[in-house]
């Protein structure tokens, strides 16, 4: 089981550094979100105000580098790289799944990123499964050991069924997100991985208590196709029928925002564009997974730090040509929703 993790994360790795793994025709909808140009503004650029403040942090500009890895001797440099951007820049982190943290302990210096990132507002992460049959005692001293902030809950289960040594069990999950949440000092984030959360859902995980949700959306990276690529020929089988399965983050965004939750737009985020339509459609923030992952790739620290200060750029000029001064102007901008969006959300 553990040298399975340390391979897997491996594969996950090499598999999302290519375009083989993207949704194929499901998009993420935000096409379908039309933002209203203000001829006068009335402000400038300079004084447009990004800031945002999140789980009882401010963030200088609504951005996540949301959760990639962990648990493997390269991810230790992503994750550390990639953490202290989030710093420097005022940007929230995601660790990726502590699941190889749990089975194998000597990965934990992989996820330790704190000393990269003093000041950054850093997610922990476990799956709803593994959570399910851990102690909470146990999660508690795994987000200690890497100084976390909050507890991201992950749900996957349509990514489990297509890996070969995933979970087939996915019961008690409603329960195990209602005893994190009364028993945990810290916030816990209902979390999909790629396929969005439901209408249902995110009333369920209201109703229990749960206020903050990453929507993880489809139409951004598939981890079915991650999961097909690496699947033997009856995994790839259902893999291909499973691999555009799921809800658009657009939509996903407004099931979670009409629920009450606090709202990160997670999966298919490429543009600020793409950022204050998430916005404007009632989300917090916004995170950006293999895209940041990619750049820094290509470019290093540098390369990556250039990519999220251009998405940075873009949603201030958005911002500016919405007439919106301030985040919380911009969720309440006038849109327009059109298309498919429009009958997922009616």
């Amino acid at each position: 089981m553990s040298a399975d993790i340390e391979k897997r994360k491996a594969d996950h790795l090499d598999l999302c550094a290519t375009d083989e793994v993207a949704f194929r025709q499901r998009t993420t909808l935000f096409e379908c979100v039309r933002l209203v140009h203000q001829s006068l503004p009335e402000t400038s650029y300079q004084s447009i105000d990004t800031r945002v403040r999140l789980l009882g942090k401010e963030l200088r500009a609504p951005l996540l580098i949301a959760a990639m890895t962990g648990g493997h001797e390269r991810a230790a440099e992503i994750n550390q790289a990639l953490a202290s951007i989030a710093n420097e820049l005022g940007y929230a982190f995601g660790l990726g799944s502590q699941r190889a943290m749990q089975k194998r302990p000597e990965t934990r210096w992989t996820y330790q990123v704190r000393k990269h990132a003093p000041d950054a507002l850093l997610f922990g992460n476990v799956g709803v499964v593994q959570a399910r049959d851990m102690a909470t005692e146990d999660i508690a001293q795994m987000l200690d050991e890497v100084g976390a902030d909050a507890l991201c809950v992950h749900m996957n289960p349509a990514m489990e069924l297509v890996q070969p040594e995933g979970d087939r069990d996915f019961s008690g999950g409603l329960q195990t997100f209602q005893r994190l949440w009364a028993e945990l000092d810290l916030p816990v984030i209902a979390k999909e991985t790629g396929n969005g959360i439901s209408r249902e859902v995110a009333e369920k995980l209201r109703s229990i208590g749960i206020r903050h949700a990453d929507t993880s959306g489809a139409g951004g990276t598939s981890w079915v196709g991650v999961e097909t690529l690496r699947a033997d020929d009856e995994g790839r089988a259902l893999g291909e029928a499973l691999w555009d399965w799921g809800i658009p983050t657009a939509a996903s965004v407004r099931y979670c925002v009409d629920a009450g939750l606090t709202t990160i737009a997670t999966g298919g985020i490429r543009t600020g564009m793409d950022v204050a339509k998430a916005i404007a459609l009632g989300a917090s923030c916004a995170g950006i997974a293999r895209n940041v992952y990619r750049a820094f790739l290509e470019g290093g620290i540098d390369g990556a730090r250039a990519f999220l200060l251009q998405i940075e750029r873009e949603l201030r000029s958005v911002m500016l040509l919405c007439g919106a001064k301030s985040v919380e102007e911009l969720q309440r901008t006038p849109r327009i929703v059109t298309g498919e969006l429009r009958d997922w959300v009616l």
